[in-house]
């Protein structure tokens, strides 16, 4: 709803405008008693830290998770913006509750989280946590349009302590977010690859990998890696929206215990996101394995796919990747449990980590590759029915790289890790494979017709790039090769069936406006020269100016148009607005138009006549747009008792819209 824009009428005749109750009670507060009133649970304060911004359900929601030193209730405070005045939140700004826990030992204090719901596109937020009295640093995000194209960065392995050197893994974290941010400001999402840390239960390396702003920015979409999965920390940082906990999930099948797991989902915009729990693989473990995961893919894509155009699958453990995991028994075990039923559901990438170097396969059909001809490296590859693609991310952080190892001889479908026929030095799974040793995050942009794969240096040779400074080999030395050249680009281009296609783009409609404007140039009602009547009253007549509304919302809410006017003064002399009374009409149907109710003069019913507002004309819910002419004969009857002058009186229009 846009507020009316009317212009100011001249002369006395003016205007005012409010623009309904919705509006109306934005911000509304009531305080009870006097004197100052400070919460409990600030008597003791307490230390925040750790605070993440999460992906949510949706593009409307954000997830916020922090500790605090205490178990004290908490909250996130949020407020547009443009609303803080000198960094201090408006009075009313919205809050939203947090639920809490006890950390592990190891962890110490508390963990927090909150969903932020009833987001609106295109607007900059602000945005702490904690409660009266002890709140945190304020941090900013910005939503933008909740439809259309957009871009994600998907980063892998930071693994931050890997290397044993805690600073520079830190630094080289840090380098990636700001060069990948600073290149893809309007990013929307931060999709990770897992293992954010080395040592699970390790508050020290969480606090590294925490240390980035981007972080509390742009929303985290976390993902459990091998190293993450032994404890709990990573469930006490982290809020994952539609997360499905269930014994299934769990690698060890105890939800309970000292174990981090679970599965799950989200749509944003035009894709629906699915993230595995890939620790859990084997019913040996004691929970359900990968055939556990089959299903709860199958179920989310049979509720929740025909609401997004893409489907997104995103897990730690790459089955096509090129190194040191390439052959893995637990990832060949996956290489056959995920592939064929990926295929059947229509799913269209699946974003890995956990072998720290680069791979972008083949399109991958029940296991095999799907077109035998397709050639390595090929910039645009079309999937057909059954298509997959697979990628595996770099290090994110420099921590730790793993060189690319050799094909067998165990074959090229299935668990096997032979080599690719078109080009012998790759797996058979491969189209391209890549380490230079070098930091690199994979952005993926989401088009209407097509998704496109860039893998892109976030780094060179030099510092900080922790496993080269420490002894490694590194082979970007080249001009050609700077921070933010491409490694690999790919588009994906949809199968769309055997028969044509149509694509359209339905651009947001204008929401429209409410308005309404005075039909002519001079404001003044000159009501001429009272005259006599029954030797006990005077009476003059005469009609308003026309009252144009125009009335374009979608919403088509009800609308109204009233008028009450002052007292008529002239100097020191007055007499009262109850004598004047009106016939409204309806010079111009449209926008739903229906006259008001004719309101006699108060000296012939003693009543208050226009000196009270009265509707001029309104329309119901549900009326057509358009624009109507309102206008009304005016009736004034005195008595002679009122002394003689020329007298003026203000009508004050009032809009309602809802």
């Amino acid at each position: 709803m846009r507020p009316n824009s009317s212009q100011q009428a001249r002369g006395p005749l003016r205007h005012r405008v409010a623009t309904g109750a919705t509006a109306a009670f934005l911000g509304l507060t009531a305080v009870l008693g006097s004197g100052q009133l400070t919460p409990a649970a600030a008597a003791e304060s307490s230390t925040l830290t750790g605070i993440v911004l999460g992906v949510g359900a949706n593009e409307t929601q954000r997830t916020v998770s922090w500790y605090s030193s205490t178990d004290a209730a908490q909250k996130v405070q949020l407020a547009p913006t443009a609303r803080l005045a000198a960094g201090e939140f408006p009075a009313g700004s919205a809050t939203f509750d947090a639920l809490g826990a006890a950390n592990i030992a190891s962890s110490g204090g508390y963990n927090h989280r909150a969903t932020i719901t009833g987001l609106k596109e295109n607007t900059a937020y602000s945005y702490r946590v904690g409660t009266e009295g002890n709140w945190s640093t304020t941090y900013s995000f910005t939503t933008q349009d909740f439809e259309g194209e957009y871009d994600f960065l998907f980063l892998g392995d930071p693994q931050i302590g890997s290397s044993g050197d805690l600073a520079q893994d830190q630094a080289g974290w840090q380098d990636t977010l700001d060069v990948a941010t600073r290149a893809n400001p309007k990013a929307e999402l931060l999709v990770s690859g897992g293992d954010q840390v080395e040592s699970a239960n390790n508050e020290s390396q969480w606090n590294a990998f925490l240390a980035p702003d981007q972080l509390r920015q742009y929303p985290w979409a976390a993902t459990i890696g091998n190293h993450d999965v032994g404890g709990k920390a990573y469930e006490q940082h982290f809020s994952t929206p539609n997360t499905d906990r269930s014994e299934a999930l769990y690698a060890n099948g105890k939800p309970e215990s000292n174990t981090s797991g679970g599965n799950y989902w989200y749509i944003y915009k035009d894709v629906l996101f699915i993230d595995l729990n890939s620790n859990s693989y084997a019913t040996s473990q004691g929970g359900g394995g990968d055939e556990a995961h089959t299903k709860y893919v199958a179920d989310v894509i049979n509720q929740h796919g025909s609401e997004a155009k893409w489907k997104v699958l995103v897990y730690h453990h790459s089955i096509y990747s090129p190194a040191s995991h390439a052959k893995d028994k637990d990832n060949k075990a996956r290489r056959v449990d995920f592939p064929t039923t990926f295929s059947k559901l229509g799913v269209d990438l699946v974003l890995q980590g956990h072998d720290h170097s680069y791979s972008r396969s083949y399109l991958i059909k029940n296991g095999e590759k799907a077109d035998p001809k397709e050639k390595p490296g090929a910039a645009d590859v079309y999937p057909g029915p059954g298509g997959v693609l697979y990628v595996t991310a770099n290090s994110a952080s420099g921590s730790k790289y793993y060189d690319i190892t050799k094909p067998d001889s165990s074959g090229t479908s299935g668990a096997g890790n032979g080599a690719d026929p078109l080009n012998p030095g790759n797996y058979w799974y491969n189209s391209v494979q890549n380490q230079e040793h070098v930091r690199s995050y994979v952005k993926v942009q989401v088009r209407n017709e097509k998704l496109v794969v860039e893998n892109l240096r976030s780094g060179t040779c030099d510092a900080p790039n922790s496993e080269v400074s420490h002894g490694d080999w590194c082979n970007n030395t080249t001009a050609a090769q700077p921070v933010g050249s491409v490694v690999d680009k790919v588009s994906v281009h949809p199968y769309n069936g055997d028969g044509q296609s149509l694509q359209v783009d339905v651009p947001n409609p204008a929401p429209g406006e409410f308005g309404w404007t005075i039909d002519g140039y001079n404001g003044l009602v000159d009501l001429g020269t009272a005259k006599e009547k029954d030797g006990d009253h005077f009476t003059a007549s005469g009609k308003i100016n026309p009252i144009l509304v125009s009335d374009t919302r979608r919403s088509l809410s009800p609308w109204s148009v009233s008028a009450d006017v002052s007292e008529f003064k002239d100097a020191g002399k007055k007499f009262a607005g109850s004598y004047l009374g009106w016939s409204p009409y309806v010079l111009d149907q449209g926008a739903g138009a229906e006259a008001g109710s004719p309101v006699a003069s108060g000296y012939d019913d003693q009543g208050k006549g226009l000196s009270v507002s009265r509707g001029l004309g309104a329309a119901p819910q549900g009326h057509a747009r358009g624009t109507a002419k309102l206008g009304a004969d005016l009736d004034l009857k005195i008595p002679d008792t009122v002394q003689k002058g020329g007298y003026r009186a203000t009508l004050t229009i009032t809009a309602l819209s809802s």
